[in-house]
């Protein structure tokens, strides 16, 4: 069973306490945050360059829209 939970301490006592468990050999502190991966490379793919440059011109155009306001 291998789940990964992020947490955030908010009493110093707590952080004893999980170094605790990690003796224990019952979870494993890790010391980074997960890197999560940037949305470009996410959706890298994901559309066609067609609706991709579509998308685009749409989302200029409602941008265009906004400054006319």
């Amino acid at each position: 069973m291998e789940n990964t939970l992020l947490i955030e301490i908010t009493n110093p006592k707590a952080l004893g306490l999980l170094h605790e468990l990690e003796e224990l050999h019952l979870i494993k502190v890790l010391k980074n945050n997960p890197k999560q991966p940037k949305l470009s490379e996410k959706y890298r793919g994901v559309f066609t360059k067609e609706d991709a440059q579509s998308f685009n011109d749409h989302t200029q155009g409602m941008r265009s829209e906004w400054k006319d306001i």
